[in-house]
């Protein structure tokens, strides 16, 4: 199967995606900390063997710690995504085209909120935003 090739607009939405799967993966977490309090509190009101009630704290402080290191090696990722995205659009020659790219590919500010910070309507937001992508070149960070 052929993999399609990555737009411009699809390589300056990475950003917004991993920001979304750290979000995703914060909320695990705060549920896997949820979880082991619960089960403390359970356990804590019950009869039931020690080992046992260790064991199942134990699994879920692994997982918590598990989670943790993921999100920080996607924040790194994140930061790094974010750097390289910044670079390609302040190539971009034209202040309003860099702006309306970083209001929506760092800031992740929608369409409403761009065109409320620029002063204008929502359409003319898109019209300048096309013009802006066909401005943008990929640049890459050396790693």
């Amino acid at each position: 199967m052929r993999r399609r090739k990555m737009t411009v607009k699809d390589y300056l939405n990475q950003a917004f995606y991993l920001d979304q799967r750290i979000n995703s993966k914060l909320s695990i977490l705060t549920s896997l900390r949820e979880m082991i309090i619960k089960t403390t509190k359970i356990l804590e009101g019950s009869a039931v063997i020690h080992t046992q009630n260790n064991n199942a704290e134990e699994d879920i402080i692994a997982k918590i710690a598990e989670m943790q290191d993921e999100i920080k090696k996607d924040i790194e990722e994140l930061i790094n995504r974010k750097k390289e995205i910044m670079l390609s659009i302040h190539n971009v020659n034209n202040p309003e085209y860099q702006t309306l790219l970083e209001l929506r590919y760092i800031c992740f500010n929608s369409w409403e909120e761009i065109a409320d910070q620029m002063h204008c309507t929502v359409s003319n937001v898109f019209k300048v935003h096309s013009k802006a992508l066909r401005n943008v070149v990929i640049l890459k960070l050396d790693s």
